[in-house]
């Protein structure tokens, strides 16, 4: 039996990419006489939007996918994962870091580096400050060279069947939570997976390198391990991703229009999509 979940944040109205991922999710439930769970994604309070909490529902219902139990809130849930970061926290595995973007960027040798995943551990070896940290904006990152050591090179398994093994250079000291965010979304993604009782995460290939810091917290907090389907991603013609930030068509749009979801989503499970779009490497 499958356990699957969609996790949208509601920063605006579902596209075509959601879709795509939904309806994938909820076959794989549904086929193995499983559960097909939401998670609404709402930690950035600076982005989400309670009205855009029910354009999720309405999207879900057009379709005609259907979700089994209550949904999780993540804005519910932040005493969870502050009791995570505890725990990471008492077995030295995070420490604070005061470091600003700017900084990190000024101090990476990759022209093009990535100052979320390669964070040059600036902050790694300073003792604990109780007074700097009540005083100055900070993050807590975890130490994934220390985490590596306890816990070894994490691997995972893909739907497939086929078995990806992480290197070191995989991992950063990923942000864990700031001090004005309960968690990151590596954090809340492991746990509440865990709480939902997920074993087939289904997302979009652009995830896949999460998978590496997730499957190294599952094992550290004690989590159970699911299996992954990362899958193509929805593009415009050119290539060019779906975002909503560059105003994608909506779902919305395409059901004021006059298509019919259940058809829809019947054609975005055998890969065919709307004229104008196409799946990341076809």
């Amino acid at each position: 039996m499958k356990v699957t979940r969609f996790a949208p944040s509601p920063s605006g109205r579902l596209h075509l990419g959601h879709a795509f991922s939904a309806v994938i999710g909820h076959a794989h439930a549904r086929a193995s006489g499983g559960k097909f769970r939401l998670r609404i994604e709402d930690l950035d309070p600076g982005r989400c939007r309670p009205e855009f909490v029910g354009g999720i529902f309405e999207d879900l219902g057009w379709l005609g996918l259907t979700i089994d139990g209550a949904p999780i809130v993540q804005s519910e849930r932040t005493h969870l994962y502050s009791q995570a970061l505890d725990r990471l926290r008492a077995e030295g595995l995070v420490y604070a870091c005061f470091c600003t973007r700017a900084e990190i960027a000024q101090s990476l040798t990759a022209p093009h580096g990535d100052a979320g995943t390669h964070y040059p551990g600036t902050c790694r070896p300073l003792p604990d400050d109780p007074e700097r940290r009540a005083a100055l904006p900070h993050c807590w990152r975890l130490d994934s060279g220390k985490a590596q050591r306890i816990a070894g090179l994490p691997s995972w398994i893909e739907e497939d069947g086929n078995r990806f093994h992480s290197k070191p250079s995989d991992f950063g000291d990923a942000i864990l939570a700031r001090k004005d965010a309960p968690s990151s979304y590596h954090l809340a993604c492991v746990v509440d997976d865990a709480a939902s009782g997920v074993n087939l995460v289904v997302r979009g290939e652009d995830l896949r390198p999460s998978t590496p810091t997730q499957r190294l917290l599952q094992i550290l907090l004690d989590l159970p391990e699911p299996n992954y389907l990362h899958h193509p991603l929805v593009t415009h013609e050119n290539g060019r991703r779906l975002a909503k930030r560059d105003l994608a068509p909506t779902l919305a749009a395409m059901r004021e229009s006059g298509v019919d979801g259940p058809a829809l989503a019947a054609q975005l499970l055998e890969g065919q999509l709307p004229l104008g779009f196409r799946l990341s490497g076809a």
